[in-house]
């Protein structure tokens, strides 16, 4: 039986995580739910808070991963990450910046640093 669409998001999160753990950041938190929405993770890097963005892709026959990452996607993510901020005081005294992991397969991992800034 082959893997849900869950199945394999979770699945390309954990291969993200690795992926970023192996890379120097450290894990924060998985998973951030809020009203305004989820965050997928939370990292350090260096002095930097870093909320990331999991895009797993099977085909592209509906689009790349990065096409799905779009201006409202990305108001809602930064909305998860004010109100990750308002609850942990201290991280909001930390520079910080969104990330998207771009996944087509789970080796082949796709990384864009400070993605929201370069659209």
């Amino acid at each position: 039986m082959s893997p849900t669409a869950r199945q394999q998001g979770q699945q390309a999160e954990e291969a993200a995580c690795k992926y970023l753990l192996a890379n120097g950041l450290e894990l924060y938190s998985r998973n951030y739910y809020c009203r305004h929405g989820e965050i997928d993770l939370i990292m350090g890097d260096n002095n930097t808070l870093v909320f990331i963005e999991v895009r797993y892709r099977s085909s592209s026959r509906f689009g790349s991963g990065a096409e799905t990452v779009g201006p409202r996607k990305q108001a809602r993510i930064v909305a998860a990450a004010t109100h990750y901020l308002q609850a942990n005081p201290k991280q909001a005294r930390r520079p910080a910046r969104f990330d998207v992991i771009f996944m087509r397969s789970t080796d082949a991992i796709q990384w864009v640093k400070d993605a929201f800034q370069s659209r």
